[in-house]
């Protein structure tokens, strides 16, 4: 009986012991199942003095004398995705955040990876180029893009394709070019010296120019630093004055991808070029070429003309030293124009910067992983109105305005599905005076009467009052156009808000206050013509020999007689008090509408074209001109560009 009793006791303790270890079991894995998770908010309530610092950046270029390697591209977890940080960009000095601190403790979720998952390798596909990376010339961009060749030199061997533009425009940046190339084999000269397991072969070069072909200086790739640096001074001018640079591209990979890959090296193109090149179709074939070779394209460029695909420069005949204009490649930024092309009278002559390079070189360095290089504006021979602006861009003010760099097809075919967006198109295509955008597909069609001379009209009577006929009727038909265009623009403005992309709603506002201030002028116009025809003052200056148009913000007010004459023109059907009453208001309109661009895209292209226009006036008169006959000789060749 000792014995059942001793056996039930051994039976219980287990049971008890049992209960009470599994008891602590689930005690144990319920707090590893959910440990007390703390999320600390930080909330500001009051406003305190903030300090100001500043850092001024070294712009020396001198050869370097350590090594101090700077990463290129910025990685992205969306392939292809333009390059920009990781959360949004505000200016501290205005930041309301910045107040003092409350702490609050609140229990919540906490979902940040850990450091196996922050460790996981993006790869190469996704890491997207820098769109942008203003510099302050050739020597700081030639610098940098040193230090982009010993970080691709630290792991693995790297074969490096130089391609020049060979266009006329280029001939003034050239010797600048060849002091601050010597510099980059002279730094990368200094590594291979410095590190004991780099030597010249690590880094092979080619030297290339192109316009409308494609031109290799050095024969094969070479470890030949004279050779190298004496390539530079043998680049001549193309006559043909094309850049074929998508092309150029393309074909300098395909030459060069085979000994890469057998050598295991990395290839990387670098362009120099002042111009957006002429082979535009081409840009996914080179960046599906280069993207398959896993290429990264470099570009030293220029900022695109803001929203237009032209820019000119000035060229002096050596002969009889006058001046002429030649008309070079220079955008748009995106993909197709989203800006008038028009200015009220004719084409546009403006140079005002887009704040971003062109779309195919900005569009392959983007999706290559390399890096779009602006230079400065400091061309003394590009012309038109703010070509000598040094004006820059913040990146926080156009942070919302960048351009899409989607592929021409993915573009339009977004533009499409957006009446919004694809009325805004309509009406640039239909106010487009250049023959050229249609020729290079970046416009379906264009107008010829849209170009109504401004200058150079005859001095004899006779002959002004015919050339006067005939630029009356392209006004009369400029005219008819824009009365089109602003209720067309005017219909979808209850879409503006529903507009998600900043740059379309600019684009929008600067058009329709354009469209209404272009009435004005060209009524002004008409009315300058008229005034002018029916007086024909006699020239004050012995020397003239022309008359020209001049733009001016004092405003013509025309007579009951000049009203009647100038009625027909417009098909005016209200009396002239009432149509003066009418045109007053336009003309207040378009300014407000104006200001109103200004107030609500301020510090960008769309307000700095606006501020021009305003600065312009509405108003036109004639002045007198002197026109060298000279200009008419038939031995001045036009160089192209």
């Amino acid at each position: 009986m000792s014995n059942l009793r001793n056996v039930y006791a051994i039976v219980a303790s287990l049971v008890l012991h049992v209960l009470l270890l599994a008891g602590m079991y689930v005690i144990k894995l319920k707090l590893i199942d959910a440990p007390p998770e703390v999320a600390v908010d930080t909330v500001f309530d009051e406003e305190r003095m903030q300090e100001q610092f500043t850092q001024e950046l070294s712009l020396d270029t001198d050869i370097a004398e350590n090594m101090n390697p700077f990463s290129g591209g910025v990685q992205s977890t969306v392939v292809g995705q333009a390059s920009q940080p990781a959360v949004n960009q505000v200016r501290i000095v205005t930041s309301d955040v910045l107040q003092t601190p409350e702490i609050e403790v609140r229990v919540g979720d906490v979902t940040l990876p850990g450091h196996d998952e922050i460790g996981t390798e993006l790869g190469e596909g996704a890491v997207g180029g820098e769109i942008g990376a203003v510099v302050d010339g050739y020597g700081a961009a030639l610098h940098r893009l040193t230090q982009e060749l010993i970080r691709m030199m630290r792991e693995s061997k790297v074969l490096v394709v130089w391609l020049f533009d060979r266009s006329h425009s280029m001939t003034d940046d050239q010797q600048e070019i060849k002091e601050n190339f010597h510099k980059v084999y002279a730094e990368l000269g200094l590594i291979a010296g410095r590190q004991g397991n780099l030597t010249n072969e690590v880094l092979l070069t080619s030297i290339a120019q192109f316009g409308e072909g494609l031109d290799f200086i050095t024969p094969n790739p070479t470890a030949d630093l004279n050779e190298i640096k004496a390539a530079i001074d043998k680049i001549t001018v193309d006559p043909s004055g094309k850049e074929n640079m998508c092309q150029s591209i393309v074909a300098a990979i395909e030459k060069h991808r085979t000994q890469a890959a057998r050598q295991k090296r990395k290839l990387v193109v670098v362009v120099v070029s002042d111009e957006s090149g002429s082979d535009g179709q081409f840009v996914e074939e080179a960046v599906d070429r280069a993207k398959k070779t896993k290429a990264p394209v470099y570009v030293l460029g220029r900022e695109s003309i803001f929203g237009y695909p032209y820019g000119r420069i000035r060229w002096i005949d050596p002969k009889y030293k006058l001046s002429h204009w030649l008309v070079i490649d220079r955008g748009p930024e995106t993909a197709y124009p989203e800006c008038l092309q028009w200015d009220g009278l004719r084409e546009r002559w403006d140079a005002h910067n887009a704040g971003f390079g062109p779309y195919e070189q900005v569009r392959i360095a983007k999706e290559t992983g390399g890096i779009f290089f602006i230079l400065p504006n400091e061309e003394e021979d590009l012309i038109g109105e703010g070509a000598l602006e040094r004006k820059k861009y913040d990146n926080l003010d156009m942070r919302e305005y960048r351009p899409l760099l989607s592929a021409r097809r993915e573009y339009q075919e977004a533009r499409a599905k957006s009446k919004f967006r694809s009325t805004i198109f309509q009406a640039i295509a239909r106010l487009n005076p250049n023959k050229a955008a249609v020729d290079r597909g970046q416009l379906p069609t264009y107008d010829e009467m849209l170009r109504i001379r401004e200058h150079w009209y005859a001095l004899e009577p006779a002959a002004f009052m015919q050339e006067a006929v005939g630029e009356a009727r392209k006004a009369e038909r400029s005219m008819a156009l824009l009365n089109e265009a602003v209720p067309l623009l005017e219909s979808i403005k209850p879409l503006r808000a529903g507009e998600d992309f900043q740059r379309w709603r600019a684009a929008y506002d600067l058009a329709l206050a354009q469209c209404v201030a272009f009435r004005v002028r060209l009524f002004q116009f008409l009315l300058a013509m008229d005034e002018h025809a029916n007086n024909m003052p006699k020239p004050g200056d012995p020397r003239t020999n022309r008359w020209s148009v001049q733009r001016t913000t004092a405003m013509l007010v025309p007579g009951d007689e000049q009203f009647q004459r100038v009625k027909e023109y417009f098909k005016i059907k209200d009396d002239r008090e009432t149509y003066l009453k009418f045109l007053k208001a336009e003309e207040l309109r378009a300014v407000e509408m104006y200001q109103q661009v200004i107030s609500t895209h301020p510090r960008t292209p769309w307000a700095r074209r606006a501020e021009s226009e305003l600065a312009q006036g509405f108003g036109m008169r004639f002045v007198e001109a002197y026109r060298d006959p000279n200009y008419d000789a038939a031995d001045i060749q036009l160089p192209n560009p």
